[in-house]
């Protein structure tokens, strides 16, 4: 037994030894890593896979720089190379060539591209060495590819999508600017051209060195300096009157109504560092132009488009294999529900003063105009802003960067309306007067804290006079009156403390901290920490025009074109029309604050207001004026403007001079 046993124990040991040195390398198995290595683009590894005979043919540096430079120019992604290794391997005779079916899908610049392939192993080299080896050229990379030709490929850009008003004028439109550039052989003489050139463009003389020592430069290029309006015939006759300088014609953004939508607009510029990583995975490269600000920002999406490409093999003869091709598509033209004149007109009238500005139909709810001043050309971004430019719009202490019509100030008395409307909902009666002597009051309890008025009528106040006068003491007691609760629930139900479904940030209107009487009182009259944008104070008043629904506001055409009501019964019809009928004696009452339109004869309903501005109670502080005004027998045109500063010049009547221009045009 012990002997049989010893036998059988030989015999399995034989059996395994036969097995391991039956344990062949085999084409599958080689090939299956092949691809694994392609699938992670590590070339280096690939080419301990070629055949000696393919490896005379290339080096290992050639083999590698092939797929990376090829890859890298077709913008190569999501590469997938896919080998279906069978389950059970065929016995391969020796010398024999195998064929293996594989195929290689990837996306490019150019769209997806797909192909099948045939890859052919070769069985090499003796004892441990042997092993199945690939016999490799070009068409692996391109089944049209072959040895010595080249693949190229022409991009095709995307066309940005352009803005438009509601009467189709443009507002962000792909146009054709002058480029003013030097070609440095032709200068008669390089310092003096350079001094010239500089100070015709408000640039530095570094900035244009600059330019001109840039290492690609050779003596019989173009050098860019800087763009410019084809308008601008003068400037640039008296540039090409300078020997080296040439101008050429170039497409750009350009933005037709410049200082007037800049901040509703914006600009684009090239993709920064920070934006590409930003926007990684978008499809965006460091030669594309973006959104910097404005709608060209918020609509990024919508305008950038999607670029287009070919991918091709061409031949001696001159021939072209095309690989694959996509046609660029071009962003999405949109139109806003803006009115680009009423908006240039009323910029106009802004002259340079400090505010923010909207304008609604407040029907439909639709934006006609939203404006920000001072404010800046954004052209200037798009032809090269210079240093000292970008310098002085940073530094002017009017901000003409920033964007008022997105920010919120304190409404002043333009809250009133807003007051009488939540008091009325609370069943005070408007006919109720109150009788206080002098300019000023508080509440016996009060310390430090009092009303003041601008002046005192010297008859008793109700609702209809307290409006006309601008009464605080009126407001500030009608919101003591109500008490906390009741008066921020009216704020609420027209809006206050909710941010805006709208089609650009703007801030939302809040009413801030009443953790006191005296600041309960004070924001009756749109002072403590009440803060409105321009934009949703016009939203408000509109309620009275719908029987005290506020519409849905919208910027840009389309699906949003139907009414929606964003809230519902903020007061009753009724209410809406006391109030409305209170304003327009704000305008017909010879003593109204806002009497200074009465003679354009138009039934107009409004509001003055004017917020005091101090950074300490006991500081001297500045104050923003305000004006809301609406045509209540054909309700196409509602505007709310602020103005800052306007104390000791005439306070809110500041902003009824300045609208009343746009008001006698547009309302009829």
């Amino acid at each position: 037994m012990k002997k049989l046993a010893l036998v059988s124990s030989l015999l399995l040991m034989s059996v395994l030894f036969l097995a391991g040195c039956s344990d062949e390398p085999s084409p599958e198995d080689r090939f299956a890593a092949y691809t694994k290595l392609w699938n992670k683009q590590d070339f280096a590894k690939m080419y301990d896979y070629l055949s000696p005979e393919t490896k005379k043919e290339i080096s290992a540096d050639e083999f590698e720089k092939r797929y990376e430079k090829i890859y890298t120019g077709i913008e190569a992604d999501q590469l997938k190379v896919d080998y279906k290794q069978p389950k059970e391997e065929k016995d391969h005779k020796d010398g024999e060539k195998v064929s293996l079916s594989y195929t290689v899908d990837m996306s490019t610049m150019a769209g997806a591209v797909s192909s099948d392939h045939k890859a052919t192993l070769v069985k090499e080299g003796e004892g441990e060495k042997e092993n199945w080896y690939i016999k490799w050229d070009e068409s692996y990379i391109f089944p049209q590819l072959e040895a010595g030709e080249k693949v190229s490929v022409e991009s095709y850009p995307a066309i940005r999508g352009e803005i438009v008003d509601r009467n189709e004028r443009g507002l962000a439109m792909n146009g054709t600017v002058a480029e003013v550039g030097i070609v440095p052989e032709k200068m008669a003489n390089e310092s003096e051209t350079v001094k010239k050139v500089a100070g015709i463009l408000n640039m530095s003389t570094d900035e244009v060195n600059q330019k001109l020592k840039q290492t690609w430069v050779k003596p019989s290029y173009f050098v860019p300096i800087k763009k410019m309006s084809n308008d601008n015939t003068a400037t640039l006759e008296k540039l090409l009157s300078i020997a080296g300088v040439s101008v050429n014609n170039t497409e750009e953004r350009i933005y037709p109504y410049k200082e007037a939508t800049a901040h509703l607009i914006g600009y684009v510029g090239e993709a920064s560092a920070e934006d590409l990583e930003k926007l990684k995975g978008k499809g965006y490269t460091a030669s594309d132009v973006i959104g910097k600000r404005g709608l060209e920002e918020v609509l990024e999406a919508r305008l950038k488009g999607k670029p287009g490409g070919k991918i091709f093999i061409k031949t001696e003869d001159g021939e072209e294999k095309v690989i694959a091709e996509k046609p660029a598509e071009e962003g999405e033209t949109i139109t806003l529900t803006i009115d680009a004149e009423l908006q240039k007109d009323i910029f106009k009238q802004y002259k340079n003063e400090a505010g923010s500005a909207s304008a609604i139909d407040p029907k439909t709810g639709e934006t006609l105009a939203l404006v920000s001043s001072p404010s800046f050309d954004p052209n200037k971004y798009i032809f090269g802003i210079t240093k000292a430019e970008q310098k002085a719009l940073e530094e002017d202490p009017k901000k003409p960067l920033l964007n008022r019509f997105s920010s919120t100030f304190a409404p002043g008395s333009t809250i009133k309306a807003i007051t009488a409307a939540i008091a009325l909902k609370n069943g005070v009666d408007p006919k109720e007067s109150i009788n206080i002597q002098g300019k000023t009051w508080a509440k016996s309890t009060w310390k430090d804290h009092s009303i003041t008025r601008v002046s005192d009528p010297g008859v008793p106040i109700d609702m209809d006079k307290a409006l006309i006068y601008s009464d605080n003491i009126y407001f500030a007691q009608k919101a003591l009156g109500l008490g906390k609760e009741k008066f921020t629930n009216g704020l609420k139900a027209f809006g206050f403390d909710e941010s805006l479904n709208y089609d650009y940030p703007i801030k939302a209107s809040s009413i801030g901290k009443i953790d006191s009487e005296g600041r309960l009182a004070d924001a009756g009259y749109g002072q403590a920490q009440v803060q409105m944008s321009t934009l949703h104070l016009a939203m408000t008043y509109s309620a009275f025009l719908n029987e005290g629904n506020i519409p849905a506001p919208f910027l840009i055409t389309g699906d949003k074109m139907e009414k929606k009501i964003w809230k519902e019964n903020a007061i009753s019809a009724d209410q809406a029309n006391q109030v409305t009928k209170m304003l327009t004696q704000v305008v017909e009452h010879p003593k109204g604050s806002g009497h200074g339109i009465a003679d354009l004869g138009i039934k107009i309903a409004a509001k003055t207001g004017t917020a005091e501005i101090k950074a300490s109670k006991n500081a001297d502080g500045t104050e923003n004026g305000w004006f809301v005004a609406m045509d209540t027998e054909d309700p196409e045109l509602l505007m709310a403007w602020m103005m800052e500063d306007v104390k000791g010049r005439g306070g809110s009547h500041v902003v009824v001079d300045h609208m009343k221009p746009v008001l006698k045009k547009y309302l009829k």
